[in-house]
């Protein structure tokens, strides 16, 4: 049974770390599912079209329901929606087993399943997140977001290489299998350990017997953070942040052969060492913690973000050994721009306001995506591809700079009262 809001237990890492495992495995499940059925789709159809429908139709679940789902997870235990999230996507992944075992498997099949396991994720996400700030204690958030970064880096390097071997000796229905066998290993542990839920202040408030409605509870998560300038700040930033570099991300396939007339054994070097530096950034995360005021280590890590990116744009093209150690920078610089972020948000918003908080800003981060390709791809064949990297990394620093004057975000970890004000009527 779930547990109220409550002053977190000196024995609380074993708890944790036993959820937090479970998850890291579910995670690697996904990665490989995901390579096997982009490559399926890849070797099926060889169509651009259909692979860019695969990435919208994994997109869209979390734009539309994202900011939505948040107002659920903090009306609703945060473990039954972890497990019921986990187990449809088990179960939508074990349907596509059957339906390629019996050679019956089509196209929109696979879409199905990647909108699936993205609406199962517009859940999942926001209700692990919101749950990690009551199951370990404030000091440590910093270096848990570390440890997740580190996560990121260490799927990125291994899970497309192995997702490669095991469709070599697996077919890709066994592959599969594997996802439904990692999932259990996620949802195992919530049977037993309790998350906390927290506090609904708003419902206390009111008479104690008396149940906000779901439109008032969304209506609040939107006002909670208008009102909180920092958070409605930092929001912005990321959404901002996602806008000018998630162009250089996907066009780095085009700068490696047309500007550095490399291949596919250049652009493999070229990501692994994005996540290497993810792990080395990392593992120092997880145990240097980041600077007192976790803002600062943020914004230094979004600068450096910008400044990588820039670099790559004005690298020689006989110099390709220089974007190896860009690229290896940017994932380093990553972590500190994105787990401090996410601890910030942990430890200073109210606890039961988190999963509509952290859905708005998935939701608006990831919003940013297709809107910053269909602006970024024009303009990069007009100007060149260097022409984004140059730009977007610059703007992403000058954004950063402003942000160190701007005082609620500067200031947002002591300044958090403003927030705390009840949405009336």
């Amino acid at each position: 049974m779930e547990t109220s809001s409550q002053a977190v237990p000196e024995n609380w890492a074993p708890r944790f770390f036993t959820v937090w495992t479970g998850q890291a495995f579910s995670l690697f499940g996904s990665q490989l599912v995901q390579f096997a059925l982009v490559w399926w789709l890849t070797k099926e159809t060889g169509s651009a079209t259909v692979l860019a429908t695969a990435t919208t139709v994994a997109l869209l679940p979390q734009i539309v329901i994202g900011p939505f789902a948040g107002a659920l997870v903090d009306r609703w235990s945060r473990r039954l929606i972890m497990i019921a999230a986990d187990s449809s996507i088990a179960l939508a992944t074990l349907l596509l087993f059957y339906l390629f075992a019996s050679d019956q498997v089509q196209i929109w099949h696979i879409f199905a399943l990647m909108a699936v396991r993205s609406l199962g994720g517009a859940f999942h996400g926001p209700a692990m997140t919101a749950s990690t700030s009551l199951m370990a204690p404030a000091k440590h958030l910093a270096r848990i977001a570390g440890a997740n970064q580190t996560l990121q880096g260490l799927l990125s390097i291994f899970a497309p290489p192995l997702g490669a071997l095991l469709l070599e000796l697996l077919s890709t229905q066994h592959v599969l299998l594997i996802d439904i066998g990692t999932a259990a290993l996620a949802i195992l542990p919530l049977f037993f350990i309790p998350i906390p839920q927290p506090a609904r202040k708003a419902q206390q408030a009111n008479d104690e017997t008396e149940k906000t409605s779901y439109l008032r509870d969304l209506r609040e998560g939107f006002i909670y953070i208008i009102k909180w300038k920092g958070l409605l700040g930092l929001i912005i930033l990321a959404m901002l942040l996602n806008f000018l570099i998630v162009p250089a991300s996907s066009l780095l396939p085009l700068l490696i052969s047309k500007i550095f007339n490399g291949g596919a054994a250049e652009l493999g070097w070229a990501e692994s060492l994005l996540g290497i530096g993810m792990i080395a950034g990392g593992i120092l995360l997880s145990i240097w913690g980041g600077f007192k005021r976790r803002i600062i280590t943020t914004l230094v890590g979004i600068i450096g973000i910008g400044l990588g990116v820039a670099l790559a744009g004005f690298i020689p093209a006989n110099k390709f050994p220089y974007l190896l150690v860009v690229t290896f920078f940017l994932g380093f610089m990553q972590v500190f721009a994105n787990g401090p972020l996410m601890a910030i948000m942990q430890a200073t918003v109210t606890p039961d306001k988190q999963g509509r908080v952290f859905s708005l800003l998935w939701a608006g981060a990831t919003a940013m995506m297709p809107l910053s390709l269909l602006i970024a791809g024009p303009l990069s064949d007009a100007f060149g591809i260097r022409f984004w990297y140059i730009f977007g990394g610059i703007a992403c620093i000058l954004m950063t700079i402003i942000a160190f004057f701007i005082p609620p975000i500067i200031h947002i970890e002591e300044n958090v009262n403003p927030a705390l004000a009840t949405v009336t009527e």
